[in-house]
């Protein structure tokens, strides 16, 4: 994609704002080993789905690119709930691993929630157990989902305080929709959490500063639902067919987001693109949350650099 100045200087770069955070967590690292402690992470991943391979390689070279102790385990899709539970219980209580993330999707026999609550919520940086969603909803010290985390770091930086904003998040995930909702409530902003069923959507996505786009629907969010110079976070990544009719009939895809990116960028004030956005935040907050979760059970404060 070639983008004129205009538009480029409207970008959120996910991409290189991770890699400046992944920059931060190595010192980070650093310090605490040679205070004695390497935060250790380890990653399970059950079955063979594609998607999920590729975000646990990338999340393994990322850990020890960082400094931080890695463990993959990998099992097969066969598999059973009683056993992955087992080994669950064995890294809740393994004094080198910080960390635990089982990735989703689980194959159909296994429970996810059983084993997200199954995990120690001090060592969930996936931030999905019951403990850790309570405590983001009380304002307490939670481990908090990764995607929407890395959208309110880039809305930070890109903005400064968000006191005051109106933020609209449209979607009602527990993954993303709901704690991107507490974490904008936490920076004090008036949150409209809206839907599929919302009425009138597109204009209470008008009434937006910051639109937080979560609903899994490609490209869904148009143009004229942007409030002009709102900025737009567009978590969703969508494969849809090539735009070239040929190359569709060939079977070529390209990856989109829950916002019509070529309208909505004339209106905003700054915009994430898909891809590029979103996506490269959510390794690194994860890395972030091994780094929060390994000082938090020892005792210790997390180094500033």
């Amino acid at each position: 994609m070639t983008l004129d100045a205009a538009t480029a200087a409207k970008i959120i770069d996910g991409k290189a704002f991770a890699a400046g955070l992944r920059a931060t967590i190595a010192k980070q690292v650093s310090i605490l080993a040679d205070a004695g402690l390497k935060p250790g992470l380890a990653v399970v991943l059950v079955g063979e789905n594609p998607a999920s391979e590729v975000y646990v390689r990338n999340t393994a070279k990322q850990t020890v690119e960082v400094g931080m102790g890695s463990r993959e385990h990998k099992l097969p899709a066969e598999t059973t709930q009683a056993a992955l539970l087992d080994l669950v219980a064995h890294l809740n209580g393994d004094p080198e691993i910080h960390g635990i993330l089982v990735q989703l999707p689980l194959p159909d026999h296994i429970d996810p929630q059983a084993v997200i609550n199954a995990i120690d919520p001090a060592k969930d940086v996936d931030g999905f157990h019951v403990v850790n969603a309570g405590k983001l909803a009380t304002g307490g010290d939670a481990l908090v989902p990764c995607t929407p985390l890395g959208c309110l770091l880039m809305l930070r930086d890109r903005l400064g305080s968000l006191s005051g904003a109106n933020a609209v998040v449209v979607g009602r995930s527990n993954i993303v929709g709901k704690p991107m909702g507490q974490l904008l409530l936490g920076d004090s902003c008036t949150v409209t959490i809206a839907h599929s069923r919302t009425k009138d959507l597109a204009e209470v996505c008008r009434s937006a500063d910051i639109l937080v786009a979560a609903v899994g629907r490609p490209e869904m969010v148009l143009g004229d639902w942007v409030r002009p110079g709102a900025t737009v976070i567009d978590v969703g990544i969508n494969r849809v067919p090539a735009k070239d009719p040929d190359a569709a009939a060939a079977g070529k895809t390209r990856l989109v987001g829950d916002v019509a990116f070529d309208e909505a960028v004339v209106n905003a004030g700054a915009i994430t693109p898909v891809p590029g956005g979103v996506g490269p935040m959510t390794i690194a907050c994860l890395l972030k949350n091994t780094v929060t979760a390994a000082c938090r059970q020892t005792g210790r404060d997390e180094p500033e650099v």
